[in-house]
């Protein structure tokens, strides 16, 4: 019997993504599987069309992806790319191609071909808190866009608190320039 050495570990810095189809469950049990294995398979197939050669997908998880990003603001770029094309797609298939997406910067520990830690833990938990075409995005992700996303605006909610995160996290709705806001933050 040999013993398998332990999967190599390393720290990255970089921007997590988790996208979230919403009500896939109850689409699932009125569609069928043949319908949500289709609803998954676009969805993996936009997002591969618009990530960059710094970006990959880490893995799918259900009805989510969870992808990584070497800079902040091509994940902000990134998401609301998705955004819009997840919308186009929605009418053009006739089906709820409805996603959230949430986004931290940090760091991250690779453990394989996977991401594991702390920050991935923050990304994981503000995907939970948007609504379905939204992108929120941490205040950690919003400071090293470091001002280089003018055709954004990130709209602050303030700081939340996350289950088994023990700090809040101040959060921010990412949207186009020229969308609705009130207090915002030209980043």
């Amino acid at each position: 019997m040999t013993v398998e050495a332990p999967l190599r570990a390393g720290v990255v810095q970089g921007t997590v993504m988790f996208t979230d189809i919403v009500g896939f469950t109850e689409f699932n049990a009125l569609r069928g599987d043949e319908e949500a294995l289709a609803l998954l398979a676009l969805q993996e197939r936009i997002v591969r069309d618009e990530i960059g050669d710094d970006a990959r997908i880490v893995k799918e998880l259900g009805d989510g992806l969870m992808l990584w990003f070497a800079d902040a603001c091509e994940a902000v770029r990134c998401g609301l790319r998705l955004q819009e094309r997840f919308e186009e797609e929605s009418w053009r298939v006739d089906a709820p191609l409805w996603v959230r997406i949430g986004l931290h910067s940090g760091q991250q520990t690779r453990r394989g071909e996977d991401l594991v830690g702390h920050d991935v833990n923050v990304a994981s938990r503000i995907v939970s808190l948007a609504d379905q075409g939204e992108v929120l995005a941490s205040e950690a992700t919003v400071e090293r866009t470091d001002g280089r996303l003018p055709e954004v605006v990130f709209e602050r909610l303030g700081p939340v608190v996350m289950k088994g995160i023990p700090t809040p996290v101040n959060l921010f709705r990412a949207e186009r320039a020229g969308q609705r806001s009130d207090d915002v933050v030209g980043r």
